[in-house]
């Protein structure tokens, strides 16, 4: 839906798409190279991936390759605007919901979660995908009002999805200290 909305994409796709581009090779083999180099980057802070990150990168991949070449992008700007706006529940329902199974959680997130704490995920969510929009745009992706908004918005939605539903998000062992902190930051 985000994609079809074609107002920007999140970070993660940004820079998956950027590389696609630059690297002239299909989304499904930048995506898996991508998921490659976040899932190390949070290896190295000791969040590792699971059955659930291996399903998402797959699922992703594939959805994206097959689907958005059939998908028709809305004719006027508040069409897209409002498939943008249905995006954000449906995504942070989605992503609070897998990481709530603690079956591993998909690459841009673990990336997050890796830096939780001390950073809270709800904003440390927002730096990777910022950071992923600038280097994707960087390389040619485009970026736009979406781009912003997922950067901005979508980690405290996941948060408060979260925290409604009691899911704990976390990936990790718990931290000294944990006990205190609210686990849905």
């Amino acid at each position: 839906m985000l994609l079809t909305a074609d107002l920007g994409s999140d970070g993660f796709s940004t820079l998956v798409n950027g590389l696609s581009i630059r690297g002239q090779m299909p989304f499904l083999v930048a995506n898996i190279v991508i998921s490659v180099g976040f899932l190390v980057i949070s290896a190295v802070r000791k969040v590792w991936p699971g059955l659930g990150t291996i399903v998402q990168i797959g699922v992703v991949g594939f959805t994206v390759s097959f689907l958005l070449p059939v998908l028709d992008t809305p004719e006027s700007v508040v069409g897209q605007s409002v498939l943008l706006i249905a995006a954000f529940p449906v995504l942070a329902l989605g992503i609070a919901l897998y990481l709530g199974t603690h079956l591993g959680a998909g690459p841009a997130e673990a990336a997050a979660l890796a830096w939780d704490p001390p950073v809270p995920f709800r904003w440390s969510y927002g730096v990777v995908q910022g950071l992923s929009a600038l280097v994707g745009w960087l390389l040619g992706a485009t970026i736009g009002p979406g781009t912003l908004a997922v950067i901005l918005v979508l980690g405290p939605v996941v948060a408060l999805f979260s925290r409604l539903l009691r899911l704990d998000v976390h990936q990790g062992p718990p931290t000294q200290g944990s006990a205190t902190q609210d686990p849905n930051d």
